[in-house]
């Protein structure tokens, strides 16, 4: 934790340079000395400590300023910063005026100058202020903070960058906090936007785009080599697997997600059917787990970046990016999964952000703590966050179109759960509320009787689409979208057209040579996060059978 901050205040320079001598001899130690000339420079200082959430412990201000008085000052300071004890340097002349400012600015003591010695006038008095301070203070949080609203989509997806990141940050809900909403109107010199992003360095960051957020928090997001041997598109549980063992055996590998690292599985609140974690593991201790594994072998790890398209120009196959840019490799590994669909019905687009989240369950269940939500699904991931939900609102409906299809040992705990409720055959029909989600309406498609719910927010786990379209002109897909891999090409015995090579395609490859797709966005794929993790390691063995041809 930086030191906390004794600032003192004084127009006569010599006797500023008298105060900082004695506080930095006694507390130069344990504080920072901070000495400003006018109140308005001590003021300009606190609101970039505030900015950095510096702790302040002690204001020590002269009376006798000529633009400011000291008494004016400790009650603009008092606003940032509430908790500091408050000193006025006086005169005989202004003790009327130091006896008021006990009762208008909760002054904690007045000191008559001169002091000398301090050992005797001086010290004594702050070590029983500092004290107190330190007893009473809580402490500032250390790490990043957002500033911004539970209803503002660009905030949560700020929070769920940092969160899928795994970068600690704290959270300020304007709407609740109003030192968190002063301090964000002043960043933005009172045209309120959010949200603000507070770096301890004393960066501030107003509604940055993620690219710029990710740069700054120090993600990669620039190719450090001219060519690799496997690029890998996705970084879900089978871009993943794939990393650590394309890398573990000397190839050189780089995984690209456009995202968040994890896929949908990393927004996973508990995963409990993954093999060696018998008490279940979260979704991003998982994700976090592989990435560590992956960077240890010598995985390069991009983030943030998109890949918009494949070229060939053989013997290379190249990804261009959404800046233009190009990767050349010799073989490109797709593990792009698949995405939740977006709700079509009205009021979805409205309030997406504001009550409607998209997954996410991780990442907002707890701003909803005691409150009735509803979760839209009726797989594996949809009961995950039903469960985790649970832990917070006061009730989770779960609204399944058909039946739910969650594993058993998951189908029982949700039905154990008394929090929980599964409606099955239910179609969600419309959203309700002006700026935040308020109510949903709903029908029973076996009575088609409809029934209006409260929810104060929906998370959406429904239906998938594969991420192919970066290769759906230059690779076979089915009509859903799903890539063509392997056997499947071969059809009346024949290979598929446009095929170069002189062979069959290998397990896990498209119809395109060289490149390969695993997990969910492949056909045929048995959508647990084993299965991915399985296709991943099984595409480096075939792409290691594919390089010795090139």
């Amino acid at each position: 934790m930086p030191k906390p901050v004794i600032i003192t205040v004084d127009d006569d320079r010599a006797v500023l340079n008298a105060v900082e001598r004695d506080l930095r001899q006694k507390y130069g130690r344990d504080y920072r000395i901070l000495k400003a000339e006018s109140g308005a420079a001590a003021l300009d200082a606190l609101q970039q400590l505030q900015q950095r959430n510096d702790p302040v412990a002690l204001f020590i201000a002269d009376q006798r300023m000529p633009e400011m008085s000291g008494v004016q000052f400790l009650q603009l300071a008092r606003a940032i910063y509430p908790d500091a004890r408050k000193i006025l340097l006086t005169a005989y002349a202004d003790t009327e005026a130091a006896i008021q400012a006990i009762n208008q600015v909760g002054l904690d003591y007045y000191l008559l100058k001169p002091w000398d010695p301090p050992d005797e006038h001086l010290y004594p008095i702050l070590n029983d202020l500092l004290d107190e301070w330190k007893q009473h203070v809580q402490l500032p949080y250390e790490g990043i903070r957002v500033a911004g609203t539970l209803l503002s989509l660009n905030s949560h997806r700020v929070k769920e960058f940092l969160t899928r990141h795994q970068v600690p940050f704290q959270f300020l809900d304007i709407d609740k906090d109003a030192a968190a909403r002063a301090l964000a109107e002043t960043t933005s010199n009172g045209a309120l936007k959010t949200p603000v992003i507070y770096f301890p360095d004393g960066i501030v960051l107003v509604d940055p785009p993620i690219q710029m957020l990710a740069e700054k928090c120090g993600v990669q997001m620039k190719a450090a080599l001219p060519f690799y041997d496997l690029v890998i598109i996705g970084a879900g549980p089978a871009g993943l697997a794939a990393a650590v063992y394309g890398s573990s055996d000397g190839l050189r590998v780089l995984l690209m997600e456009r995202a968040s690292p994890g896929g949908q599985a990393g927004s996973s609140p508990k995963i409990e059917n993954v093999m060696g974690f018998p008490a279940g593991i979260s979704g991003m201790d998982l994700t976090r787990r592989a990435l560590t594994q992956a960077k240890r072998f010598g995985t390069e790890i991009l983030s943030t970046q998109e890949a918009v398209g494949i070229e060939v120009a053989d013997p290379y196959r190249l990804v261009v990016l959404a800046d233009g840019s190009k990767i050349s490799c010799h073989a490109i590994l797709l593990a792009t999964g698949s995405s939740f669909q977006t709700l079509k019905m009205p009021g979805a687009a409205e309030l997406t952000g504001a009550g409607v989240y998209y997954g996410a369950a991780h990442t907002e269940a707890h701003s909803y703590r005691d409150q009735p939500v509803c979760v839209v699904g009726g797989a594996n991931s949809a009961g995950q966050g039903a469960m985790f939900l649970s832990r917070y609102a006061s009730k989770v409906t779960m609204l399944v179109r058909s039946e739910l299809t969650t594993s058993q040992y998951l189908t029982d705990l949700l039905k154990q759960n008394e929090k929980v409720e599964i409606r099955e055959h239910t179609d969600l029909l419309a959203l309700h509320g002006k700026e935040k989600l308020e109510a949903l309406t709903i029908r029973d498609t076996k009575t088609n009787k409809e029934e209006t719910l409260d929810a104060s927010a929906l998370f959406v786990f429904i239906g998938v689409k594969p991420g192919s379209v970066i290769a759906k002109d230059l690779v076979r897909c089915d009509e859903k979208g799903y890539v063509i891999t392997g056997a499947e090409l071969i059809v009346d015995g024949k290979r598929p057209t446009g095929w170069s090579a002189n062979r069959d395609p290998m397990v896990l490859e498209t119809s395109m040579p060289g490149i390969f797709a695993a997990g969910d966005v492949r056909k045929g794929t048995v959508h647990r996060i084993a299965s991915a993790a399985g296709e991943g390691a099984i595409a480096v063995m075939m792409i290691r059978e594919y390089l010795k041809s090139v």
